[in-house]
């Protein structure tokens, strides 16, 4: 499959994440106590949600994203053509807004993938759960409701490199 996708139609990506804010003491109520009981799954005895928060950027809810940088290859012949461009901040609406943008640059009919590592069960969904908390448009390349599996151009390096293995 993979000697099938030309690598100049696949935008690498890597998203960094932390928790929403930098203490539990600085969450809204409401947000403690939907964190109290989320961390409640994987806390050890003795710990409380204030101790496990530095977790909370993981998790879509509680965290937000500081970093998307992407890459993509403009030339096969050495040495390689990448272009990289990073968008970060404080802003995390903006980061997105910007993101996204540059994604629906990108034509639906365009046969360009995504390519993260454990993209599909992190970065990926981390980031249009994002878009959504923030009300934006989910860009087409992230929107995967009601498509097949094949119609979804996503690739994953870990599940890549794993070749079927656990």
């Amino acid at each position: 499959m993979l000697n099938e996708i030309d690598i100049r139609n696949v935008l690498f990506l890597d998203i960094e994440t932390v928790p929403q804010c930098a203490s539990f003491s600085e969450l809204p109520e409401k947000m403690r106590a939907l964190w109290d009981k989320k961390s409640s799954y994987f806390r050890k005895e003795g710990q409380d949600a204030d101790y496990v928060y530095d977790k909370a950027g993981i998790y879509a809810e509680f965290g937000k994203i500081i970093c998307i940088s992407v890459g993509i290859i403009t030339k096969e012949k050495k040495p390689l053509g990448i272009r990289i461009r990073s968008y970060a901040g404080e802003n995390e609406k903006k980061i997105l807004l910007d993101f996204s943008a540059m994604l629906e640059k990108y034509s639906p009919a365009k046969e360009i993938f995504l390519c993260a590592h454990n993209g599909k069960e992190f970065d990926f969904p981390y980031l249009a759960r994002r878009v959504l908390i923030h009300g934006l448009k989910l860009p087409f390349m992230l929107d995967n409701a009601g498509k097949k599996p094949w119609e979804v151009k996503h690739l994953d390096t870990l599940e890549i490199w794993k070749f079927g293995d656990y």
